[in-house]
């Protein structure tokens, strides 16, 4: 009797009435007490609205089962299915959608329909990686930005390697809380490299020298986010960051050198490790007695270049001699090592080393400009502001408009 009545009813009124029609029986269906026969004549009569022509009378369908739990399945996936702004109150939030059922949207919806899903609270895993692999860059915004979605660490990655040159993208990931290591390496990466392109298609620097700020920028990040594991995790965190670095070309002779000079030594031990296939205790151990035999076979079995042996070996013994850098230093390039380091390859007087003596010479000039600004920033805060300079003598010109006016 119902579904006659509504029925008949629905063919007579405009949209306007059909839509606060279809929001009573709904309300009704979802939390009155009915009849089982009465109850399934509203469910079909509620069924027969998905049909209706008019979207705004589907929307009322929608906006009265997009939270509730009592809904009907069959339903709340076919509103799941129509318009974007229907789709989107049921995908956002109805409890009633399957991953499954979300999983098929993703793949089959369009990007309003996507970031509907990536905003709903409590997202799985399994939807999250449907999501990194297949939605567009404003859904993976949303999901990023979304503090209740399961995001595994492969999916973040995912994202990065689809859409790491969007800006938004970064930053919306960089608001994520407790972000693993390895995304973090991958985020300055792609922030790099996006400002080195930018920077080459303006005209602004060549090509040559933009790709070595932007390398020499992402080590210097790099080691940051190597440091601060490393002082959570140990050992164990650097591996895992030497193991992500070799994954993605990385984990080069320059980024180890560039460790050890920082002090980190951490790194360059997980690093040997994971390129020659020794127990991380057991490089760890033949690092420390890096004048051995058992160090050099190490070393090679690494693949590292034989030419580098001896300046790999002088920054380990400026390191010994420097002694442990001080808790919580930042992963800064010491110039002592540095300089020690210079000194003991100008010795050998190796032809093959001009390379490697240059790269140290930028590693110097590196951190003479990082010294110079923290010496400025420490008497800044000493002065409690900025540096009060004297006022500039008045120019020839000036003097003479006032002597003339």
């Amino acid at each position: 009797m119902i579904v006659r009545r509504f029925v008949a009813w629905s063919q007579m009124v405009p949209p306007g009435q059909r839509a606060e029609g279809v929001t009573a029986l709904a309300l009704g269906y979802l939390y009155s007490q009915m009849a089982p026969d009465v109850r399934s004549e509203a469910e079909a009569a509620l069924t027969a609205v998905l049909d209706d022509p008019s979207p705004l009378v589907r929307r009322a369908l929608a906006e009265a089962f997009a939270s509730a739990v009592e809904a009907p399945h069959h339903c709340v996936l076919a509103l799941a299915c129509d318009q974007p702004e229907i789709a989107t109150l049921v995908l956002e939030r109805s409890p009633v959608l399957t991953d499954q059922d979300l999983i098929e949207c993703v793949a089959g919806g369009q990007g309003v329909s996507q970031s509907a899903i990536a905003r709903r609270p409590g997202l799985s895993a399994t939807v999250s990686s449907a999501l990194a692999e297949k939605a567009s860059v404003e859904a993976l915004r949303a999901l990023a930005e979304n503090p209740g979605a399961d995001v595994p660490e492969f999916s973040l990655r995912r994202m990065l390697e689809r859409f790491g040159a969007d800006a938004c993208m970064r930053e919306a990931m960089l608001g994520r809380a407790e972000l693993p290591a390895c995304v973090r390496v991958d985020l300055v990466c792609a922030g790099a490299s996006a400002l080195t392109a930018f920077v080459r298609e303006s005209g602004w620097l060549t090509g040559d020298r933009a790709e070595r700020l932007r390398r020499d920028a992402s080590e210097r990040a790099i080691m940051d986010i190597a440091l601060n594991t490393t002082m959570e995790n140990s050992l164990e965190g650097a591996l895992d960051i030497a193991r992500h670095l070799r994954a993605a070309g990385r984990l080069t002779p320059a980024l180890m050198l560039r460790a050890l000079l920082s002090g980190d030594r951490y790194l360059f031990e997980a690093a040997l490790a994971e390129l020659s296939g020794q127990p991380l205790a057991r490089a760890a151990g033949f690092v420390r007695l890096h004048q051995g035999g058992g160090f050099v076979a190490l070393y090679d079995r690494a693949g590292m270049p034989p030419r580098l042996l001896p300046v790999f070996q002088a920054a380990l013994l400026a390191q010994d001699e420097a002694g442990e850098p001080a808790s919580g230093e930042d992963a800064r390039l010491s110039r002592s090592l540095i300089g020690q380091v210079l000194q003991d390859c100008e010795a050998l007087e190796d032809p093959d080393l001009a390379g490697v003596m240059a790269l140290l010479r930028r590693f110097d000039a590196e951190a003479a400009q990082h010294e110079a600004r923290e010496i400025t920033r420490r008497i800044c805060e000493e002065q409690k502001g900025p540096l009060a300079l004297p006022n500039p003598a008045p120019r020839p010109l000036l003097m003479a408009l006032s002597a003339a006016s």
